[in-house]
């Protein structure tokens, strides 16, 4: 069955569902613009761990228990002691694993361009001030960044947040593009559920044209190879809230 929505499904919102929508998003985002941008630029995937907000759900809760198999030293006493084995727990970092996609000039090395597909925990808590710091750090240099947000709850984090975006009233998602040379000119697409996702620039270096990310088509191609047609169960409504976001 193909994505039944023109555009984003938010469907794939739920947050046992993103992660892997998220994974192949940034997977077929690099392939459909490796062939755009190459020889001159390369893209690649990067990877930034940041800490876990504990009252989120989407943390996996997982311990893994055994006993210690060696004695323990123990301090020596006048009569020998024999020390009870306790049970070692380890537990999983309570961390998250942000994938990015950076783009960078062949020749000299220099990223030129980051594309950041949010998650929930850009959205929320602790992880949510780590990726602000990162937009503003970024924002200080000549590097383009492109956000795209396609979760329609959580607070409002890309740059666009700040533009108070009025048309089409009835926005759901946000893309925006902020570029190295032009940060007081920012770039924004408002998409409402009920359309499909923009062919959207991806800015290189001047004077070399944009990139087109032709995102629908990215899109469907995640829900296809994802068989995700198999896991939702379109009888019942989403599990997200359709209504607005909340504000920063």
């Amino acid at each position: 069955m193909p994505n039944p929505f023109p555009g984003m499904n938010p469907y794939l919102e739920a947050r046992e569902i993103w992660p892997d929508v998220h994974t192949s998003l940034i997977t077929y985002i690099r392939e459909a613009l490796q062939p755009l941008i190459r020889p001159k630029y390369i893209a690649r995937i990067g990877e930034r761990i940041q800490l876990a907000d504990f009252s989120q759900s989407y943390v996996p809760d997982i311990k893994l228990i055994h006993t210690l198999r060696e004695p323990s030293p123990t301090l020596e006493l006048a009569a020998p002691v024999v020390v009870d084995e306790p049970m070692l727990i380890t537990t999983l970092d309570e961390a998250v694993r942000e994938p990015f996609i950076e783009i960078i000039a062949h020749q000299s090395g220099d990223v030129v361009t980051v594309i950041e597909v949010l998650s929930p925990a850009n959205k929320v808590g602790q992880g949510r001030e780590q990726y602000l710091q990162k937009q503003d750090d970024l924002t200080a240099t000549e590097v383009n960044l492109v956000e795209i947000d396609l979760l329609g709850y959580g607070k409002e984090t890309v740059l666009a947040r700040k533009a108070g975006i009025v048309q089409p009233a009835d926005w759901r998602y946000l893309i925006d593009i902020s570029r190295g040379g032009r940060r007081n000119a920012l770039e924004v697409y408002a998409i409402p559920l009920r359309e499909r996702l923009p062919n959207c620039r991806i800015p290189l270096r001047p004077p070399d044209a944009d990139a087109v990310l032709a995102l629908t088509a990215v899109f469907n191609r995640c829900y296809d190879v994802g068989s995700y047609d198999l896991l939702i169960d379109y009888s019942k409504p989403p599990e997200v809230p359709l209504s607005a976001l909340l504000t920063s």
